[in-house]
C-alpha cells in the first residue's frame, strides 16, 4: 500500500512547468540577440567552445533533482503488512434523497447542500463504524458499500448532485430495501439507517419496506429536510440564469416537506424522526442514538509498519545534482584540441 505522509507538498510541483517555459523563453531571448550580431552559423564558429546542448542537459538535471526533493518531501511511504484488525461499532447506511426537490432552499444554501454538509460533519465523528451510502431519487442505487474508509465516503459524497439518478421521484421505498439488503447479514452487527429526504411525492410502500427492516433488526432514523411551507425549485437553465420548476399549468412548483410520511417511516423503524431547519440538520442526535447501541466486534484489513522511502528520492536528487556540477556549460578545450590533433595527424 502507497502513501504520501505529507500529500500537500506536492502542490509545489507547480513550479515544475514554471520553470521550463522561462528557460524555453531564456533561450529564445539569447538566440534572437545572436541574430542580430549577424550568421548564427559564422558566430558559433567564431565561439568553437560554446554548446548548445550542455546548457539544456544542466538544467534538466536541475528540474529532475528539484522533482525529486519535492517528492521526497511529500515523504512517500508504503505499506509493508496487512493485518487484521479488530475494533468495537456498528453497521450504518444513510439514504439520501437527490431528487430535483432536493435543491429547495428553504433550508440554506439548499436542503441538497446543507444534508451532505451535515453527513460530513457526521463521519468525522465516527470511530470504527462500518458506513455506507445509498443514493435515491426514482431509483436507488449504492453509492458506497459498507466500509471504514470514511475518506473514501467524504469523496464520493462530494461529487452527489441531483444528476447521478437519471429517473426523478422519490423512491423511499426502493432505497430502504436497497439499503437492507446491503447490510451485512452475518455480522451480527447492530444496524441503523439513517433515511435524509423531504418524503415529497414518495413511490412504493414505505410503511412495508420499514416493516421488512424493522423484522431484520434494523433501526431507521428519518430526517426531513425542509418545511412545511415549502419553497421553488430552482433549475438552471441552458443560458445558466436561474429558473423554477413549473407544472403543465404553468404555475411555480412549491416542494413541501412531507412529515407524516417521515414520521410513519421513523416508528415502524424504531428509529426517530426529526425535522431539519437552518439552525440543525439533526445527524448530531441521531449519532448519540446510534453510538448507545450495542458495539460489537468488527474484523478489517489495514496496512500496518508504514515505511518511509523518501531517503531514495533525496539519493536521486544528489545524483541529478552532482551530474550537474561535473557537466560544464562550455566544451573541454583539452579533448577539443585532442581532437583535432588526432585529425590533423
Amino acid at each position: 500500500m502507497f502513501r504520501f505522509g505529507n500529500y500537500e507538498y506536492l502542490y509545489a510541483l507547480a513550479i515544475i512547468p514554471v520553470l521550463i517555459i522561462l528557460f524555453v523563453v531564456g533561450v529564445y531571448l539569447r538566440r534572437r540577440s545572436l541574430r542580430r550580431f549577424g550568421d548564427v552559423e559564422v558566430i558559433s564558429q567564431l565561439m568553437p567552445y560554446v554548446s548548445r546542448i550542455r546548457p539544456v542537459l544542466k538544467f534538466i538535471f536541475l528540474v529532475l533533482a528539484l522533482t525529486s526533493v519535492i517528492f521526497a518531501t511529500a515523504d512517500p511511504q508504503f505499506g509493508s503488512k496487512l493485518e487484521k484488525v479488530k475494533r468495537k461499532g456498528v453497521e450504518l447506511i444513510i439514504a439520501l434523497d437527490v431528487s430535483n426537490s432536493m435543491l429547495a432552499e428553504d433550508i440554506e444554501p439548499s436542503r441538497l447542500e446543507r444534508a451532505k454538509r451535515a453527513i460530513s460533519q457526521m463521519i468525522d465523528r465516527l470511530h470504527n463504524d462500518k458506513l455506507g451510502l445509498v443514493v435515491f431519487a426514482g431509483d436507488a442505487y449504492v453509492q458506497v458499500p459498507l466500509t471504514t474508509d470514511y475518506s473514501a465516503v467524504k469523496m464520493y459524497l462530494s461529487s452527489i448532485n441531483t444528476e447521478i439518478v437519471p429517473k426523478q421521484g422519490t423512491a423511499i421505498g426502493s432505497a430502504i430495501d436497497l439499503a437492507r439488503e446491503s447490510f451485512d447479514q452475518e455480522s451480527g452487527l447492530d444496524k441503523a439507517m439513517i433515511v435524509i429526504t423531504d418524503g415529497e411525492n414518495h413511490q412504493g410502500n414505505v410503511v412495508q419496506a420499514a416493516e421488512k427492516a424493522r423484522d431484520e433488526g434494523i433501526t431507521i432514523h428519518a430526517i426531513g429536510m425542509g418545511s412545511p411551507e415549502g419553497a421553488p425549485i430552482p433549475i438552471r437553465s441552458n443560458n445558466g440564469q436561474t429558473v423554477y420548476q413549473k407544472d403543465q399549468q404553468g404555475n411555480t412548483v412549491i416542494s413541501k416537506l412531507d412529515p407524516a410520511t417521515l414520521k410513519n417511516l421513523a416508528r415502524e423503524g424504531k428509529g426517530t424522526f426529526i425535522r431539519a431547519s437552518n439552525a440543525r440538520t439533526g445527524l448530531d442526535e441521531l449519532l448519540d442514538e446510534i453510538n448507545q447501541m450495542t458495539r460489537k466486534e468488527i474484523e478489517s484489513k489495514v496496512y500496518t509498519d508504514y515505511e518511509h522511502r523518501f531517503q531514495y528520492l533525496l539519493g536521486l536528487a544528489l545524483f541529478f545534482l552532482l551530474l550537474d556540477l561535473m557537466l560544464l556549460e562550455r566544451k573541454n578545450r583539452r579533448l577539443m584540441s585532442f581532437n583535432l590533433f588526432k585529425i590533423r595527424g
